[in-house]
């Protein structure tokens, strides 16, 4: 009976904390609403001489619970009020740029993701609740840009991540020109993706067909191919930058275990196995983390290299997912799902479709970068 009474205490001071928790956020949020108010009416109070004592609380006098907090924490003269409100001043310009730049547009996204807006339909676009997510579960070109995205994503970290490694390890040994080195391999990232795929559209298309042999013809002529040239450049742009990450936490490693492991008599390969991997696991996480978000958004250089072609056949396996038989539909090899949202927004005016598109890509993304990062999590506590 007493081991029950001191349960149902302890579970009772539990949820009043829980309780009183939610209550002084939820008054937090209020306050810094309300806070901008508050401080110019301060102000032009002391300006005109309205009363010198019109916005002075007494922090120490009894209240009810509400209003003790409020201005005990946010509205008096307290030392915690005075800090809460400074921290709230820095905080505005920040957060004020988020909410007006990314929660709103995102909120009224979802929002137009849910009629028929074309852009010019502005205020009499109908409100057609989920029959858009609807379209693009039966859409089989958008099925299509998500395979080729996720096998495009797969092939590009592998070997941006090889490459960019394997740089890093060149770069950090005892090289007379190790610095000129870092710094040619990292100047690719500095050319706009835009740029970069019309100088390797001219490269694959006109300078290497001259060689011959496995260059020709064109690496861009078809949907397989395309994509070899697309993770091509992209790896060329891109490693440099991974190799910087990668450096930085090779030249964190203690160099009295590396000495060590060399006066006892391990090789490269083992000193890489036991020592080099396992202390740069968190750069693995950041890197393989950047180059996943960076892959699945890729848009800039598919747009000036392929434009999401060529044409290719969609596979009979992906038709049969959707219920196709006979002749598959044409479909665009380079096609990733940017590139989808950007055509079906832009190039056919189904704005409300290509952001419902877009609030599926973003949700994908979310979970799948999450789950990469908690399993390179993992993998770091093993290593």
């Amino acid at each position: 009976m007493h081991f029950a009474c001191l349960l149902e205490s302890g579970a009772t001071m539990i949820f009043k904390k829980i309780g009183l928790t939610l209550l002084y956020t939820f008054l937090s949020l209020i306050a810094i609403i309300i806070l901008p108010f508050f401080s110019v009416a301060k102000f032009f109070a002391n300006r005109f001489n309205l009363g010198n004592n019109a916005f002075i609380f007494d922090f120490e006098k009894k209240r009810g619970i509400v209003a003790t907090f409020l201005i005990k924490h946010w509205f008096s003269d307290s030392e915690s009020a005075q800090n809460n409100r400074v921290f709230v001043w820095f905080l505005f310009p920040s957060l004020g740029s988020f909410i007006l730049f990314v929660f709103v547009p995102f909120i009224s996204g979802m929002y137009l993701s849910m009629t028929n807006w074309t852009g010019l339909n502005t205020g009499r676009e109908l409100f057609l609740w989920f029959d858009n997510y609807r379209t693009i579960i039966t859409d089989v070109r958008f099925g299509y840009s998500f395979y080729r995205t996720v096998l495009y994503s797969v092939l590009n970290i592998v070997v941006i991540n090889v490459v960019a490694f394997s740089l890093a390890l060149l770069v950090t040994q005892n090289l007379k020109l190790k610095n000129v080195y870092r710094a040619g391999f990292f100047m690719p990232n500095l050319i706009g993706g835009l740029v970069l795929g019309y100088i390797w559209q001219f490269i694959f298309n006109r300078a290497l067909v001259q060689v011959g042999g496995i260059f020709t013809p064109s690496l861009l002529i078809n949907g397989e191919s395309a994509l070899i040239g697309l993770i091509i450049v992209v790896t060329w742009q891109y490693a440099g930058y991974i190799m910087m990450i990668y450096i930085a936490a090779i030249q964190n490693i203690p160099q009295d275990l590396v000495e060590a492991s060399t006066i006892d008599g391990a090789n490269a390969i083992q000193r890489l196995k036991a020592i080099t991997l396992p202390l740069v696991a968190q750069a693995f996480t950041v890197a393989m983390f950047l180059t996943l978000v960076t892959s699945f958004k890729q848009f800039d250089t598919v747009a000036s290299l392929t434009q999401g072609g060529p044409a290719t056949q969609l596979p009979t396996w992906l038709g049969g997912v959707y219920g196709l038989s006979g002749d598959m539909p044409i479909v665009q090899g380079t096609n990733l799902v940017a590139m989808n949202i950007y055509q079906e927004a832009f190039s056919r005016n189904n704005l409300g479709l290509g952001q419902a598109k877009a609030i599926v890509f973003f949700a994908i993304l979310l979970v799948v970068s999450l789950v990469q990062v908690y399993f390179n999590k993992k993998r770091e506590v093993e290593l």
